[in-house]
């Protein structure tokens, strides 16, 4: 590609020197000689070759020196190529670059060549190009450089940047391959002597110099340029300083060029006030040298850092100001190099305070115009000036002229007027450093210094935090583990933990409660890091925080104050908090309390605080809110840290408008304030343990923010704008954080439980500092109301500050009336002595009291929650504390030893007793109020022994006794006069309680004694809880108390039972003992009969209780009693059993009878009467559960028997009350006592037992007869347990059962569904109700071997198919929930099973009970769509043709074998046509929706199918009548009519008054056309299978074509085929045999001949029953094409009634009809053709118009029938 453009280019140039300069034309003749000459195949070697060829180039030197630009553009082109392609003879490089200087003047193409392959030149010949070389090289650029066209000035910049970087790249090179090259000369350095440079430092120290020289104005040493402007000096020396930094660190020469040549003009540049372009590049540079040079230049640097101090300070230029800030926001954003300029100048004796007077200067530049950042009493949201669209510079200025209010003088743009500090307008999207490009400065918004100030306070606090931070963590396993959780927990507050957006509650995570207190982890103070590497650092830290902090926070408090929006608000406060935090991790106490204080200001200002604290009115005002203790959160000095200053001179008269505009809630916090609040929470939680006396701060704060929040009821405060006006931004703004204060509110919430529970980290002194804090706070509250307190009265924490969650704490609702003040400040106080206690619970029993904490804490709430002097809510809030308190440490000692913990536990019990003295003293005052407090206090400590027994009672080893006495201290004892009615001592003892309200609490922890702690208890507590548990169970106040004490006598049952394996009752110990015996006996837990006597005194207890006049008490009792007497079944012998039934059970029976008699007798229908039923139901239960449990044991006794029949006595007597639940409940009884009899393996009740049972059952069904009727009444469930006993009876009584039983059974079943109400079922369409299955279960099981038995089932069960369509309407029973359709076809199946079983059975046939199953599954099918019912699953008349076809192809062989009457054959067969037809036919007028008649056809037709092959030929036998077999053609003739046929025509169909509807001879009288086209029927598939079906029957029988089929004789049901038709005629002939039936036993070849022949006959009587409906079919068909076609014309006839035509003469033409079928035509013998001779007429009539209309198709069938007529004929 070179050597073709080479050639290219040199033929031009030969081409355009002809005439003139043949000099030049030889030099190019020559040199494109020898590059054709060259043969080298590749780009390389033929560059190589150039390279070596000295006279190629001298054609294109010699066209530079021409200056004609258009020979010179040809030879730079071929110059830069060859420059590329390394071809250059090295020998030539001085001419080449002396003849593109040359060049240079040429045009701007030229030009542009020039400046491209300079770069080449440098990089591809470094080595050659030094020197003289290189400076001719970088004069060219310099030359072009002055160019007035910008293209050629802007590349030739770049270019000269380019070269003059590249020659320091030649300088890295050199130093890495070591000493390798030879010096080349010296350069002087700082001490006056001279250093060897080689050959590339050489050139680079000679043109930096040069460019420094060049830079100042002054004349270059080596280079020969003059004229370089300022600003490119500076660019080309910022260029060599950014990319080449380590050269000047390494190379002494440049250091010192740095030193004498470029600060000092820097320094003196800045101070001579230079343009912005200058300046821009100077302070570039200045920023560059501080960042990377500062240790070779500590001097200068120093003096350049007090210049840009000054000018910060003292510049009125806002544009320089801000530069100097963008650097001080660089210096400030590198930690590092922060710390360095600290320690070169402020950290040294007498050196310069470089950061401390910037820091003052910070301070400084954030005061000096109040109005711009908005400042004010609080926070506030920037607001856009209204007027900063009004337009350019000169509108400002004439508004400044105007003096227009609010417009602030000295701003260039329309952002200068907006107030305070946002990101919209408070930035700069290019800062004005790198804004090189500008000559002028820019539009720079007024408050962009201020967000520079806070960008380097921001970046200050972050890298401080960022090195201090890591060196606080302990380097022990507790340290790696936490150090993921540096940002969010103790050691570093995360920045992200102060978003207002924040939403993710830090208290979710579980609570770590481990024994850290023992290790001391106090966080590590990094100066006491003797021995650490970066101790020098850590020092330098902390004297720059130790220096610098006034000024620091003066900053901050200054910016805390002004108008803000949240992303600035947010960066300062995580500043803010990250200062604080390493001032307190280096124990830097001051300014970490000063930081602190602000803090806790701006969480809580003042005038919001002294707002709330008037509005409460909870104390006299004080003579000023910030009259403080030492340690008050405003006990900082009001100078420096106060920004009431700065507010006061900020209101100037332009202030004043916007002061007034400002809109404050003054008695709310809002979301800022909560953002400081969170932030000094998590600074106490970081810095915790080395707080000190400076909880204060942090706690009052807190109460104060408490109380504010109590006082205006969480309401959000909105954070007010800067200035009034009509900013969107600003509202929108404001909204959000208004709407983010709920979710600040539960940070706020998640912060300071987490300052709490960080205690557990403290060591004990720490501790004991915070409980002090606390405590004093609680104190506090005896102060005199005159004395000022900085300490609001704070509301519980429980409704705001969320608090380590514990179980069943409770929240107070405490009114915020004005009397609550004084109440919040002890709420506050024992809320978070609470959280101490539970927090550091292992703390507090790891250590003596006294060294804990413990004595003074809970003395402190026993005496709090016992004072009368205290408000209720007080009190009550103490007594919760002091429960939690002690829940929390029995949970904490529940899994320590036993010797230990039994001291523990008592010493809690006691506390608790203790706690309840005070409550109990007889001469305590008395009022209602203090009655009220004490009932509450009373409660909550009865909830808290309840919930110490539920969490650690199974580790309670000691107190039981004191339990028991707290338990029973909520009764009092009285002694009253006696009832006048009963002989009672004088005075009589009542048990009464302290309050209704203390029951249940008291009778929770006896609750879980009973249920969990029994084997705990003592043996003599026994007594004690008995006589507990009686005095719940007889007191009045309260019922579910007495209930459930109630059950808790069978858990004293249940464990005794455990104890003691057997129960010795004796008949005698019965009768002989009294109550007052069995209790000595009870007491004793030596005797041997101490727990049967205990066991008794319960039955009894319980016996008294099952008589009382409360319901659910007495069925609780007895219910109980009979559970007692079922746990201790195992236990009882025979004898105490029947003990028990009978002195127990039975007179608990007689009792409820009596109740229930004397209820019948009153007539009187009132509640208790129903409660005595439910009673009763109750005791029939009862007495059901025990037989059926301990039947095995009972039937040993020897008087089972009378024990059997006294209890069916009571069981009767139950039912002849005639009550349905009672004779539910009866029949349940029986029937699972039952069930346990046929579960034995030989059942011990004998006959006389079952009959007895079969008796009670079988009296009749379980309905009153006096509402048996009654539809309202649900009597579903009493029929179901009746059919269940039944089913249960039935196992014991099969073997012996008969006929008769049967018969009852079924007669009881029928009546029991008739009689049955619809219930509560949603219906009985799909599903079969509960006692419907029931009874099909019971009829599925009735044996069926019986003589009698199956006629009989088998007659029950087609009365139940039947129900749903013998009904009037059955719409109406669908509504009434009784359709019996489920039932009916679960009967089906049943019917189907019995008959197929029974099909050989005789009596099934005689007794009419097989033609009653085949009507009454004939019903359905007939019905078809006329039933309206439509079920979801498989429609009832489908599943009855399943049924019938089934039980026809089981049954048919039988029916003619079975010598029956034959009227029985008749109707059976009578049944089995209207079965057929009602298969074919379906009535299509009111089909229900969604009714699928396709789906529905095609099963009719494939069951008509199966149910022919069943019938025919046997359909046609002389037992079948006539009428039948008619009756079978008729129903296929009407069925294959597809189109309704015309008026005209329904006599001939219908037939005449006698029903004959055969009619040919009216069918040959033509009839009147219609133009009307019927439609075809919607079954027309079905219309075609029974036209077939009659062809079928009239064509000539073939024996040797025919299916297999069914006949009704035997010996099988099959047709065998073994003889042709002709051959089982001439057999017939021979024999002479009509004999019907056959004669079972003949020979096989008679018997076959015989079968051929009925067979024949069958058929034979079939086609002439048949035939005349046939013809009459097809001549319907034929009339109607003959009258209607001729109308129509040449349009062809409509397609069905075409295909219906055409299939018609197709089947009459294939027809061969059975010679004897069809009688004889006058004077015309045929045989098979007889049919077309009757419809001989209309075929005539038919060819006349098919060929009149042009129908082909029709006029072919019907010339090849008139043709088979005339082969009939003879013609």
């Amino acid at each position: 590609m070179t050597a073709q453009l080479l050639a290219s280019e040199l033929a031009n140039l030969i081409q355009e020197s002809k005439r003139k300069h043949n000099d030049l034309r030889q030099a190019a003749e020559k040199s494109l000689e020898e590059l054709k000459s060259l043969r080298g195949p590749s780009e390389g070697q033929i560059s190589a070759e150039l390279a070596q060829r000295v006279n190629f180039v001298n054609p294109f030197i010699i066209a530079c020196g021409t200056k004609n630009a258009k020979f010179t553009g040809i030879a730079i082109v071929c110059l830069q190529r060859l420059i590329v392609s390394r071809a250059l003879p090295r020998s030539r490089l001085n001419q080449v670059l002396e003849a593109l200087q040359q060049a240079t003047s040429a045009g701007l193409d030229v030009q542009l060549k020039i400046l491209q392959a300079l770069p080449s030149l440098l990089s591809n010949y470094a080595s050659d190009l030094k020197e003289e070389l290189l400076v001719t090289a970088l004069n060219i650029c310099f030359i072009l450089q002055s160019s007035k066209n910008a293209i050629v000035n802007n590349t030739s910049a770049a270019t000269l940047q380019q070269l003059v970087v590249s020659v320091f790249d030649k300088v890295v090179a050199e130093d890495k391959n070591g000493t390798d090259s030879p010096t080349v000369g010296e350069a002087p350095v700082q001490d006056g002597t001279t250093v060897p440079l080689k050959a590339a430092a050489m050139d680079a120290y000679r043109v930096f110099n040069d460019i420094c020289l060049l830079t100042e104005n002054q004349r270059p040493e080596y280079l020969r340029f003059s004229g370089l402007p300022q600003t490119f000096g500076l660019e080309l020396i910022e260029s060599v300083l950014t990319n080449h930094a380590a050269i000047f660190t390494s190379h002494p020469e440049q250091t010192d060029i740095l030193r004498t040549r470029v600060m000092p003009f820097i320094t003196s540049a800045l101070r001579a006030r230079p343009n912005f372009a200058t300046s821009v590049r100077l302070v570039r540079i200045l920023y560059t040298l501080l960042r990377r040079h500062l240790s070779i230049l500590p001097t200068e640097s120093g003096d350049a850092l007090d210049i840009l101090t000054h000018l910060l300070d003292q510049d009125t230029a806002l544009w320089k100001r801000s530069l100097c800030m963008e650097v001080f926001r660089g210096i400030f954003a590198e930690p590092g190099l922060l710390r360095r300029i600290f320690m070169l100048y402020d950290a040294k004796e007498g050196g310069k305070n470089i950061l401390k007077h910037l820091t003052a200067t910070f301070v400084r530049v954030s005061t000096e115009k109040p109005s711009v950042i908005g400042l004010g009493h609080q926070s506030t949201i920037p607001v856009a000036n209204p007027y900063a669209n009004i337009g350019a510079s000169s509108d400002q200025a004439v508004l400044e002229a105007s003096g227009v209010t609010g417009i602030i003088s000295g701003s260039v743009g329309s952002d200068g007027h907006n107030t305070g500090i946002s990101t919209q307008w408070s930035t700069m999207r290019v800062p004005c450093i790198d804004q090189l490009d500008k000559t002028d400065p820019p539009a720079i918004p007024e408050s962009y210094i201020y967000s520079l100030t806070l960008a380097c306070i921001t970046s200050l606090s972050e890298g401080l935090a960022k090195f201090i931070l890591p060196l606080t963590v302990p380097n022990d396993g507790r340290g790696r583990k936490r150090s993921s959780k540096l940002e969010s927990g103790r050691d570093s507050p995360a920045p992200s933990t102060i978003d207002e957006r924040a939403d993710t509650p830090l208290d979710k995570a579980p609570l770590e409660r481990s024994a850290s207190f023992k290790r001391n982890p106090v966080p590590i103070n990094p100066l006491m890091l003797e021995n650490h590497p970066l101790r020098g650092e850590i020092r330098i830290c902390a004297a720059f925080i130790d220096e610098c902090w006034p000024a620091i926070l003066a900053t901050c408090s200054t910016f805390l104050y002004a108008a803000m929006d949240s992303e600035y608000y947010h960066g300062l406060v995580r500043a803010f908090q990250k200062f604080a935090h390493v001032a307190g991790l280096l124990q830097l106490t001051t300014p970490r309390d000063a930081f602190l204080t602000t803090l806790g200001k701006a969480a809580v200002p003042p005038n919001v605080f002294t707002a709330c604290l008037n509005a409460g009115a909870s104390r006299p005002s004080a003579a000023s809110p910030v009259a403080e203790t030492p340690n008050s959160i405003f006990s900082n000095a009001r100078g420096l840290l106060s920004v009431d200053s700065l507010v006061s001179q900020a209101s100037t008269p332009i202030e004043k408008p916007r002061q007034q505009a400002v809109d404050v809630s003054p008695s709310t916090l809002n979301t800022r304030n909560m953002l400081c609040l969170r932030a000094l929470l998590n600074l106490g939680i970081a810095l915790g343990p080395t707080l000190s006396g400076s909880w204060s701060i942090v706690l009052e704060t807190l109460q104060q923010a408490d109380f504010v929040l109590f006082s205006s009821g969480k309401t959000a405060g909105k954070t007010p704008l800067a200035a009034k006006g009509p900013d969107q931004q600003a509202e929108q703004e404001a909204s959000m954080l208004l709407s983010n204060f709920s979710t600040e509110i539960r940070a706020v919430e998640t912060a300071a439980s987490r300052l709490f529970e960080s205690t557990i980290d403290f060591p004990n002194t720490s501790f004991v500092e915070v409980v002090n804090a606390v405590c004093n706070l609680l104190e506090k509250r005896a102060e005199p109301p005159s004395a000022a307190s900085s300490r609001p009265q704070s509301p519980p924490s429980g409704p705001m500050l969320k608090t380590p969650p514990v179980a069943h704490k409770r929240v107070l609702s405490i009114s915020s009336s004005p009397l609550a003040g004084p109440d919040q400040e002890d709420q506050f106080a024992l809320a978070k002595l609470g959280d101490l206690a539970s927090i550091n619970m292992e703390r507090l029993l790891s250590y003596p009291p006294d060294i804990s904490g413990w004595t003074p804490l809970i003395s402190e709430l026993i005496s709090t929650l016992s004072s009368i002097t205290n408000t209720t809510p007080v009190r009550a809030r103490a007594a919760e504390t002091l429960v939690r308190i002690l829940l929390e440490a029995a949970a904490a000692v529940a899994s320590q030893p036993e010797d230990g913990r039994g001291q523990i536990q008592t010493r809690l019990l006691e506390a608790f007793r203790d706690a309840l003295l005070p409550l109990q003293m007889v001469d305590r005052p008395v009022s209602v109020t203090n009655h009220a407090a004490d009932v509450e206090i009373h409660r909550i400590l009865l909830e808290g022994l309840k919930n110490l027994l539920e969490n650690c009672g199974e580790s309670l080893v000691r107190g039981w006794e004191i339990t028991f006495e707290i338990i029973d201290s909520i009764f009092i004892t009285r002694n009253f006069a006696p009832d006048s009615k009963k002989d009672a001592p004088s005075q009589q003892a009542i048990i009464m309680t302290r309050s209704v309200k203390l029951i249940r609490p008291s009778f929770a922890s006896l609750q879980l004694i009973c249920s969990d702690f029994l084997p705990s208890l003592p043996n003599a507590c026994f007594l004690n809880l008995v006589d507990t548990l009686y005095k719940f169970c007889t007191q009045d106040d309260d019922l579910n108390v007495a209930l459930t004490t109630v059950t808790f006598f069978w858990a004293i049952s249940d464990f005794l039972s455990g104890k003691s394996r057997s129960m010795s009752i004796t008949e005698d110990m019965m009768r002989e003992s009294a109550e007052s015996a069995l209790t000595d006996m009870a007491a004793d837990p030596s005797h041997a009969g101490s727990g049967a006597a205990l066991w008794v005194l319960l039955l009894l207890r319980l016996t008294s209780v099952a008589t009382d006049q409360r319901l659910d008490l007495r069925n609780s009792a007895i219910q109980t009693l009979i559970r007692i007497i079922s746990a201790y079944g195992e236990s009882l012998s025979p004898e105490a059993w029947s003990i028990c039934i009978k002195s127990v059970v039975f007179k608990l029976l007689s009792s409820i009878e009596s109740e229930l008699e004397a209820i019948k007798e009153s007539q009187t229908k009132d509640r208790a009467e129903q409660d005595w039923k439910e009673t009763a139901i109750v005791v029939i239960q009862g007495v059901s559960g025990l037989f059926v449990s301990f039947l095995g044991v009972l039937t040993t006794h020897k008087g089972f028997a009378s024990i059997w029949q006294d209890l069916l006595g009571h069981f009767a007597a139950m039912l002849d009350l005639q009550v349905l639940d009672i004779n539910a409940a009866t029949y349940g009884a029986v029937r699972d006592i039952l069930h346990r009899c046929a579960e034995r393996d030989r059942p011990d009740v004998g006959k006389v037992s079952i009959d007895l049972a079969w008796d009670l059952w079988s009296c009749g069904i379980p309905v009153p007869q006096d509402g048996g009727h009654d539809k309202s009444v649900d009597n579903q469930k009493c029929l179901s347990v009746w059919v269940e006993t039944l089913l249960e009876l039935y196992g014991l009584i099969q073997d012996g059962l008969g006929v008769d039983r049967v018969r009852r059974m079924l007669t009881l079943l029928r009546e029991a569904i008739q009689r049955a109400t619809p219930g509560t079922y949603a219906g009985d369409i799909e599903y079969v109700t509960p006692l419907q299955g029931r009874i099909l279960e019971v009829l599925r099981n009735v044996r069926t071997d019986l003589q009698g038995v199956p006629s009989a089932m088998i007659t029950q069960v087609a009365e139940f198919v039947s129900l749903p369509f013998a009904q009037q309407d059955a719409t109406k029973a669908a509504a009434e929930k009784r359709t019996y359709v489920a039932m009916s076809k679960e009967s089906m199946s049943i019917m189907k099973t019995l008959i197929i079983k029974n099909a050989s059975e005789p009596d099934i046939y005689e007794t009419g009970a097989f033609a009653t199953a085949l009507f009454a599954l004939a019903k359905p099918i007939i019905l078809k769509y006329q039933f309206k019912i439509v079920t979801k699953s498989v429609q009832p008349w489908r599943e009855a043709t399943k049924t019938v076809l089934a039980v026809l192809e089981a049954t048919l062989a039988h029916v003619g074998a079975i010598n029956m009457p034959r009227t029985a054959v008749q109707r059976i067969w009578q049944i089995i046509v209207s079965i057929a037809i009602g298969m074919i036919s379906a009535d299509l007028e009111g089909v229900p929706s969604g009714t699928n008649i396709m789906d529905d056809q095609d099963f009719d037709i494939s069951s008509f199918r199966r149910l022919r092959e069943l019938i025919i030929p046997a359909l046609g036998t002389e037992a079948v009548p006539d009428k039948t077999k008619k009756a079978y053609a008729e129903g296929l003739f009407r069925t294959s009519i597809i189109h309704a046929p015309a008026p005209a025509e329904a006599s001939v169909i219908f037939g005449n008054g006698d029903g004959d509807a055969v009619g040919l001879s009216a069918l040959f009288k033509p009839r009147r056309g219609r133009t009307v086209d019927p439609p075809p029927t919607k079954r027309s598939l079905m219309s075609e299978v029974c036209l077939d079906e009659l062809f079928s029957l009239v064509a000539v029988h073939d024996e040797s074509n025919a299916p297999p089929m069914v006949l009704v004789q035997p010996p099988t049901p099959k047709m065998p085929r073994k003889m042709s038709l002709r051959q089982r005629k001439h057999q017939q002939e021979e024999e002479g045999d009509d004999e019907w039936p056959p004669v079972p036993g003949r020979d096989a070849g008679k018997n076959s001949a015989r079968e051929a022949e009925t067979t024949r006959e069958l058929h034979v009587g079939l086609a002439r029953t048949a035939a005349p409906y046939l013809i009459l079919r097809c001549a319907l068909s034929l009339r109607a094409y003959v009258a209607d076609q001729p109308l129509r014309g040449r349009m062809p006839q409509p397609l069905s009634q075409r295909k219906e035509l055409t299939r018609i003469l197709r089947c009459l033409v294939d027809l061969r009809s059975e010679p004897d079928a069809i009688p004889d035509t006058p004077n015309v013998d045929s045989e098979t053709r007889k049919h077309l001779l009757r419809l001989y007429p209309l075929l005539v009539s038919a060819v006349q118009v098919a060929g009149t209309s042009g129908d082909e198709k029709v006029l072919s069938l019907v010339t090849e029938a008139l043709s088979a007529v005339g082969g009939e004929l003879g013609v």
